[in-house]
Parts: C-alpha cells; structure tokens; sequence
C-alpha cells in the first residue's frame, strides 16, 4: 500500500516540476565571458547591466545583439533612481528606451532606490525615507519610465547600512505599496533581504511571507562580508557581491520556491574577486536544488495526508 501512495505521490512531484519552469541565470561580466560562454548549456540566462551600454558603441551594441542570440539577456539598470520624490531622469530613460529597442531582452530591471538629490549625485544606491510620499514618487517614476520604455521594470530591493531616518513604513510594507501602487512585479534580492534583517533584527522569513507572492518574479544571489560599526563595538553584513552565497540566503530562497506563484529567475551576481567557473557552477545548481526542495515542499508532497 506504501508503494502505491509513494508512486501517486512522486507522480505528483514531477507533475509540479514540469508546470513550473524555473530558471538559474548569472550576471555577465567580461570577466567571467569566456567561462559563460563554454558553459552555456548549463546556464539558463544571462543578466546584463544595461547602463554599461548606454552611448556604448556600435561594435560592443553588437556584440550584447550577438550575446542575446546565444542565450536569454534580461537588463539591470543601476543608475535611474526609481525610488524617490525627484524625478528620475529622462535622459537616462531614452538611453534604457533605446537599448531595450535594439537588445529586445525578455524583461528590463531597477532597484528601489535613490541615486541623486538637488542634482547631486551621490555615487550608490541608498534608500529613501519609507515614507507614503516616496512610494508616491516611485509610483510616478515607474509610470515615466513605462511611457518612455514602453515597459515596466522589475523592481529589486536593496541592502542598506542606516535605517533611513524618517521612514513611517516596516521594508516589508513599503516595498508591497510600491508594488501595488505600480503594478510591477519584484526583483528579489535574497542577500540584500539577508544582510538587512541580520543588520537590523529581523526574521527574513516572515519577510517573505508578507510580500505579495503573485508578485515575486525574480530572485538574486549573492555574498557579503562583515565591516565593523562604525559609531559601536558592533558589526555589520555588507553586500558586496564579492563573496559566495552563503548557506542562509539557498534556504530563504527555498522559502521563496515554496511560495511564489509563478516561475522564478534567478540571477547569480559576482562584481570581483571572481572563483573558477566550476565554483560558480557549483552555486548556480545549488540555486536549483533549492528551488526544487521550495517546489517539493509547497505542493505537500512530504505529507502523508
């Protein structure tokens, strides 16, 4: 009898794994190039930075074309500032346009976040005060960047050292009125949310199960360090994507494949101190299995009901 309930249930699995195509991607870096390429048939997609093409020339436009053809390309854009009362700038937003128009990638992406202010620019991203009016700004910044990009982006949290001074909303809860307010759908970065709820104590998990899961579309990975504080005898994770993934960020993103609706991408990112390839390989099927064992899980499988 045990034998007939294991095989309806193991039909079952495979029926869940094969409605719901996840995929595991990286971030293309010149680096890493030569390793992406050799190893194309173990990577889903490929992540790329847009504002590195913005007024690049015809050749390197070309060679991304080229890139594209190979592989899925999603873009990332680091420098618009989508999460602030100012306005994001609209030269910026022609270059995405364009870009767009040319790679034709599956989706585009930006952080919610704020890079100037009084014309000034800062040099990272920081995160506002979480505040009704900024998820008024943001609201209105995604709306340009549609009506010049002709698509919404994909929206990623950040990390942040400060706890932004003035902010009347929980990380949680502004982030889901930006998405309601909006209509986006999220770009989860699993260390960012890692390194904030260690800095700042709280459960990343519940975290999770608080954000709309019909709206989490894509996931990213990454490692940080620990830095000293600056004004404590205490420390704080920098995200800094220089590091592995670490341990807690393949369960939260178990927890995530538990959860969400739809099918997931998720993106490795590695800005430097770059491993071999077969390390990076290594964590891309880790990312699977994790998504496998968040898949298994949420459809009761291992419950004998």
């Amino acid at each position: 009898m045990w034998r007939r309930w294991l095989r309806r249930r193991l039909r079952g699995l495979w029926r869940v794994i094969g409605e719901i195509k996840d995929r595991v991607g990286i971030g293309w870096r010149p680096d890493l190039a030569a390793g992406i390429l050799s190893n194309l048939d173990k990577i889903d997609l490929v992540e790329v930075v847009a504002d590195d093409y913005f007024g690049a020339s015809h050749a390197k436009v070309r060679s991304l074309k080229t890139l594209a053809s190979q592989v899925p390309v999603v873009l990332h854009g680091v420098s618009l500032g989508m999460a602030s009362s100012e306005s994001v700038d609209s030269r910026r937003l022609q270059k995405m346009a364009r870009l767009l128009d040319e790679i034709r990638p599956e989706c585009w992406s930006e952080h919610l976040a704020f890079v100037r202010a009084g014309g000034v620019e800062i040099g990272h991203l920081a995160m506002p005060p979480r505040t009704g009016q900024t998820v008024e700004g943001a609201a209105e910044n995604i709306e340009a960047a549609k009506s010049t990009t002709g698509a919404r982006p994909l929206l990623e949290n950040i990390a942040t050292l400060i706890d932004p001074p003035g902010s009347s909303l929980s990380e949680v809860a502004w982030i889901a009125s930006i998405l309601e307010a909006s209509g986006c759908d999220l770009l989860l970065d699993l260390h960012n949310l890692y390194a904030n709820a260690t800095n700042f104590d709280y459960d990343p998990v519940d975290f999770i199960r608080h954000l709309p899961a019909e709206r989490i579309a894509a996931i990213h990975l990454s490692g940080g360090k620990w830095i000293k504080a600056p004004n404590d005898n205490g420390h704080r994770l920098l995200d800094d994507h220089l590091h592995d993934v670490p341990d807690a960020v393949y369960n939260l993103l178990q927890e995530v494949a538990a959860r969400a609706i739809r099918p997931l991408t998720v993106i490795l990112e590695r800005d430097g101190n770059y491993p071999s390839m077969e390390n990076l390989l290594q964590q891309l099927s880790r990312a699977r299995e994790a998504l496998a064992n968040g898949r298994f899980n949420s459809s009761g499988l291992l419950t004998k009901a």
